[in-house]
């Protein structure tokens, strides 16, 4: 919802804040470490006593701790500065890096820095004895470092900068077990996916920078509130383009497709790209410009809503008939960003962003939990699992946790939040929409219900004896645990609502619709969705029979199959984008090849013989070689000559240099 009061207040005056002193000038710490950890373990990890692990969990955990003191700081003041370092110019424009501090920057900072850390933590155990184990924490600290400078840019050109940097440290963790041509596909579709969407967010970046130019953020969201004609003839299609970009980091539908399959990476990747980095860089970036959007693009705002509803529901039901553990979590992680991506469309960034926030915490708990679970049974099949709650207690009660929180359940960390975007959907008078929305927790909870009977209830399906993790790796669950059931008590419509207090704090102030009450409408429809989601797919796969039989009571074979096929999307792509566009390439490549590289090399090949042989005949055997022969001609017969003179007698010699005597005195005498 777009607020008519904005540019008017923003003409009145900035907020109070503080500009955070030396700890917001030193927060390019947080940025520049990861790379020179990374650097470290590159070159000298393997002599070290954990293979480099050490460097990455140190460097880490100075993140944790620093992004935490920045929290508190703007906790009980209010942070909001920027930095800027010129590094020179093209044209009119500066190209100019640093650091943002302010409520969303720390937000994300200290996200990152508390789930990376214990995920690196978990990682130390689940890695052990994996190939390319040192290689695995200098991916990790980079992708890490990446999301780092995304988050902390002051301008489109950093922002793209570490926008590529995450897509390229993504590619490299998911194709991790390389070997395995699943999958090196894997990543390679998450790559070229992303870059396809990429070419919008340039595009966009290319036409803010043009139409406004500067590349620095907060001067493109001045001009976005003070009604710049330059910039606001150009708006629609500038936040049109920029979400294209966000589509792809954050997973919207129909771009989504890379996700699932990214499952191929180590759990620990797939903890941390879920919950903290590479897909909330779609939500951060439409955040970070929400001012943008609110003031001069309130129509894109329409295209981001729609499709952020379409998949929220459209990932919720593929979610319902997957086998594989961990493509359940990716799924549900689609739907979720899918509610954020609505929140913002609907107006209510801040109901998106706290969401971001308590997402990150449970997701990263189920996929670590779901980690524990393959790291015991070797397999991600559910259909090859159950009664694991017997055996692995721990791993089963902070999978609980997570489910709960992610079902939106009180008083657990995602029912504030789910709740407080089925409000603003409510009170935006997006009716159609927030009935979807509705429908989506009640799916949530009912696939997620599925998943936890399958895996932990019954009796055990798999081979061999599981057993519940070692302590490096439910350390951390049992951390997670505790953030997936509090992270939603720091923002209480009608108790306390410091959550949206520490992030609005920026120098781009945004007025938006928050409610200081709870919506009782919104929260129990939210509520009796989930409660039914639960209790349903309870009953179905535990009460009426065994776990493993469950499907085929709701098995509606037309349906079924078509989300078994995820609605044929990736064959679609395949019939009439890839293959055509690969086989049209190859033509043309061929072509090319054939008709241009080839006849260019061949005449180079041809002009090199000839001129070759031109050196040869011409130079070489004419002239060189023709006037060494000569001069050794000569040399051969002036020594005939010089040795006649060698008669051997000491006369004659006498007599030789007598006469070069008097020849020398002559000449001198002469002179003189």
């Amino acid at each position: 919802m777009v607020n008519t009061n904005l540019i008017s207040l923003l003409a009145e005056g900035k907020p109070t804040f503080t500009d955070g002193g030396i700890a917001a000038e030193y927060t390019w710490l947080i940025v520049v470490l990861p790379f020179i950890a990374a650097l470290i373990i590159t070159f000298f990890g393997k002599y070290l006593p954990l293979k480099g692990a050490e460097i990455a969990l140190a460097t880490i955990a100075f993140i944790f701790a620093f992004s935490s003191y920045l929290l508190y700081l703007n906790v009980i003041e209010g942070v909001a500065s920027e930095f800027y370092i010129n590094v020179g110019s093209i044209g009119s424009f500066d190209l100019e890096f640093g650091w943002v501090v302010d409520g969303l920057s720390i937000m994300m900072y200290f996200v990152v820095g508390t789930v990376a850390t214990l995920v690196f933590i978990y990682a130390t155990n689940y890695m052990k004895g994996e190939v390319r184990y040192t290689f695995f924490f200098t991916s990790l600290t980079l992708f890490a470092g990446s999301m780092l400078v995304l988050v902390s840019s002051p301008t489109l050109l950093q922002l793209l900068i570490g926008w590529e940097l995450v897509g390229v440290c993504s590619y490299l963790l998911i194709g991790h077990y390389w070997e395995n041509k699943e999958n090196s596909s894997a990543a390679m579709k998450a790559f070229i996916t992303n870059k396809i969407a990429d070419v919008g967010l340039m595009i966009g970046i290319i036409v803010l920078a043009l139409s406004t130019g500067t590349m620095r953020i907060s001067e493109i969201l001045y001009q976005s509130t003070h009604d710049y004609q330059s910039l606001k003839s150009v708006a629609y299609l500038a936040g049109v383009l920029l979400f294209i970009g966000a589509m792809g980091k954050s997973a919207q539908f129909p771009l989504h497709v890379w996700l699932p399959d990214a499952m191929a990476g180590p759990t620990p990747v797939s903890a941390l790209m879920h919950a903290a980095t590479m897909v909330t860089a779609g939500v951060y970036l439409l955040a970070r410009m929400f001012p943008f959007y609110q003031g001069m693009a309130s129509q894109a705002l329409d295209v981001v809503l729609l499709f952020g509803v379409v998949t929220l529901f459209a990932a919720g039901l593929i979610a319902i008939v997957q086998d594989d553990l961990k493509k359940v979590l990716a799924y549900s992680t689609v739907s979720q960003l899918g509610y954020m991506v609505a929140a913002i469309g609907s107006g209510a960034y801040t109901a998106a962003l706290f969401h971001l926030w308590t997402h990150a915490f449970f997701k990263a708990l189920l996929f670590l939990g779901a980690g524990s679970v393959i790291h015991a049974v070797h397999t991600n099949s559910m259909r090859e699992m159950g009664g694991l709650r017997k055996e692995m207690p721990r791993t089963y009660i902070t999978f609980i946790v997570g489910t709960i929180a992610l079902a939106g359940l009180p008083p657990l960390a995602g029912f504030f939040s789910k709740d407080e975007i089925l409000a603003s959907l409510n009170h935006g008078g997006f009716s159609t929409y927030f009935a979807i929305a509705v429908a989506g927790a009640f799916i949530t909870a009912f696939y997620m219900t599925r998943a936890v009977v399958l895996t932990f209830f019954g009796d055990y399906r798999g081979s061999g004896h599981p057993h519940e993790s070692d302590t490096m790796m439910t350390t951390p669950l049992l951390v997670l645990a505790g953030f997936a059931v509090a992270a939603g008590w720091v923002n209480i419509p009608g108790v306390y609502t410091g959550f949206t207090d520490w992030v609005t704090t920026r120098k781009n102030p945004i007025i938006e619709y928050h409610p200081e009450s709870f919506d009782y409408f919104a929260l129990s429809s939210g509520l009796i969705a989930g409660l039914v989601g639960i209790g349903l797919a309870y009953y179905v796969y535990q009460i009426l029979g065994k776990p493993e039989d469950g499907d085929q009571k709701i098995k509606i074979d037309p349906v079924w199959k078509l989300l078994e096929n995820k609605y044929y999307l990736d064959d679609f792509y395949f019939k009439f984008i890839i293959n055509p566009t690969k086989s049209t390439l190859a033509n043309i490549v061929d072509k090319f090849n054939t008709n241009i590289l080839d006849r260019t090399v061949n005449m180079f090949g041809i002009a090199a013989s000839y001129l070759g042989n031109l050196v040869y005949e011409k130079f070489d055997q004419g002239g060189i070689d023709r006037a060494l022969n000569a001069s050794s001609s000569s040399t051969d017969a002036l020594g005939a000559r010089v040795k006649l003179l060698q008669t051997g007698k000491a006369q004659q010699y006498i007599m030789y240099f007598l006469s070069g005597v008097i020849v020398i005195s002559l000449l001198i005498l002469l002179v003189l």
